[in-house]
């Protein structure tokens, strides 16, 4: 449960400001780039402090991609009541996927995920925080969902793991590559992103719908 902001531990507080300062510094700056002084002072803590909420940079790096990856997944899947026919399911999956795409396609976002890319070799637990916070997640969370679906006789589903794969690589390969390779810029308009996840939902039922 969450805690009012006014009625908050002040450990809390201060984790929560080391982790809003570490986001700005270290997408600013990169890993290699990001000095400790200048996040505790951005902060407001010591950088004593720092390390006794985190114990280390790579540790804050780790915590603060889990972090934004949580958060964003917990966006994408708020609860929303499952589809009751046909009709409502295509919706409901092309409305899950717009959601999905709009999350993950914010700059932000994109910028952490080039930055794990980048640091991938020297520091493992990044990518896995970011697998695991992330796609892994997302994934999880949608085999619930089609499992559901399939029981309600919605779907016909043999593995809900892999329909939940299959859906979601359908949905984000290609905006998510395109943005990663070739920029912010790159990411579709809205309208752009309507069609892909129509066209994406349209092939996946395709193969999985009744």
């Amino acid at each position: 449960m969450s805690v009012p902001i006014g009625m908050a531990p002040r450990s809390v507080l201060k984790r929560q400001a080391i982790l809003d300062a570490a986001e700005d510094v270290f997408l600013r700056s990169g890993y290699l780039g990001t000095n400790m002084d200048e996040l505790a002072a951005l902060s407001g803590v010591s950088k004593q402090t720092v390390y006794k909420h985190f114990g280390s940079k790579e540790a804050l790096f780790v915590e603060l991609v889990m972090s934004m990856t949580n958060i964003a997944s917990d966006t994408v899947h708020h609860e929303i009541p499952d589809p009751a026919d046909d009709a409502e399911l295509t919706a409901y999956l092309v409305d899950y996927a717009e959601r999905q795409l709009a999350i993950v396609l914010t700059p932000r976002l994109l910028q952490l995920r080039r930055l794990v890319i980048g640091e991938v070799s020297r520091f493992p637990a990044l990518a896995t925080a970011l697998w695991e916070s992330g796609p892994s997640r997302a994934m999880s969370a949608l085999a619930l969902v089609f499992g559901r679906l399939a029981e309600a006789g919605l779907l016909e589903i043999d593995d809900a793991r892999v329909a939940a794969s299959t859906y979601n690589w359908l949905v984000m390969s290609g905006p998510l590559n395109e943005a990663m390779l070739l920029g912010d810029a790159a990411v579709p308009s809205t309208a752009q992103l309507h069609h892909h996840a129509a066209e994406g939902v349209r092939v996946f039922l395709a193969g999985y719908g009744r």
